[in-house]
């Protein structure tokens, strides 16, 4: 008698369809869910969403009390994962939120204000620090009035997912007209430094009118962002193109630049934003640094 060795998915056991499942993506999940019931119901296992959870989730959320509540409360690990991507939570003392990125399971994280280098961020004459009923942090920067306008941030790579293509964004609003207050027609200088290595250098601007090819009006000039070596000088009197975004959350992103996170090194990332140009320049208020796995990997 003859016997078939072909076997209907439908008959393997849940339990392993759940294992080949987590060896997918989240995206690819919602996907095969719909093959079969036996899929569907694989497909919420804790053994599957288990995987797409970071490994030293517990260490990051420990340091946030609504991450250590969320953990307790969770009914599953599918719940834990989408809110997690749903509901970012403020971790390090709550000067940064961490989140996932829903497609990939990707860590994000957001720099805020207060977590970030501002020159003359602490002279009241120059900056101010208000709370925004939009924002995820308590406090956000509200620039007064400078000439000399910087923004540095830093975080360690090792934060992050490895083997990942990140962008980083400067989170922003204009609490006013912009071409009034020195904002709109200088092109503002970005650096980015990953570990020591060549710097990535682009200029970006306040205003959307560079992308309709606004000639600037100032004078060039080059300088070096960072002080290590290899750096290379940007001029003032060019944008590449990258200007503010509406997010659909009340506030702008402008694109700063992007780096890969290696496998097994991690190093520090270090962001420079600087316009020091001599218009004085106030209005615009300042929520953090956004780093998120780049669209489309």
């Amino acid at each position: 008698m003859e016997i078939s060795e072909e076997m209907s998915l439908n008959e393997l056991p849940e339990g392993c369809i759940a294992t080949a499942l987590s060896f997918t993506t989240p995206q690819d999940v919602g996907r095969l869910s719909v093959v079969s019931p036996m899929f569907m119901l694989a497909a919420v296992s804790d053994v599957v969403w288990e995987r797409f959870l970071p490994r030293d989730l517990e260490s990051i959320l420990s340091t946030s009390p609504d991450g250590s509540r969320l953990m307790a409360s969770a009914a599953s690990k599918k719940e834990l994962y989408f809110s997690l991507c749903e509901n970012p939570v403020l971790v390090g003392n709550g000067r940064k939120s961490f989140s996932l990125e829903k497609k990939s399971g990707k860590k994000c994280y957001r720099l805020s204000a207060r977590d970030l280098l501002i020159t003359w961020g602490d002279s009241p004459e120059y900056w101010t620090w208000n709370s925004d009923p939009t924002s995820r942090f308590p406090e956000v920067a509200e620039l007064i009035s400078v000439c000399w306008l910087e923004i540095s941030g830093k975080i360690n790579t090792s934060m992050l997912s490895p083997a990942t293509l990140y962008t980083a964004y400067l989170v922003l609003k204009l609490s006013i007209d912009i071409h009034n207050y020195g904002l709109d027609d200088q092109p503002v200088a970005v650096a980015m430094k990953l570990d020591g290595e060549e710097s990535y250098t682009r200029t970006v601007s306040w205003s959307a009118e560079r992308r309709r090819g606004q000639v600037p009006r100032n004078v060039r000039r080059s300088f070096s962002l960072f002080s290590f070596s290899r750096s290379r000088s940007v001029s003032t009197g060019e944008s590449d193109g990258h200007y503010p975004q509406e997010r659909g959350d009340g506030w702008l992103e402008i694109e700063l630049g992007e780096f890969f996170t290696k496998e097994g090194k991690d190093g520090e990332l270090g962001i420079r934003v600087f316009d020091g140009t001599t218009h004085w320049k106030r209005g615009l208020i300042v929520e953090g640094i956004e780093i998120r796995p780049k669209q489309g990997n």
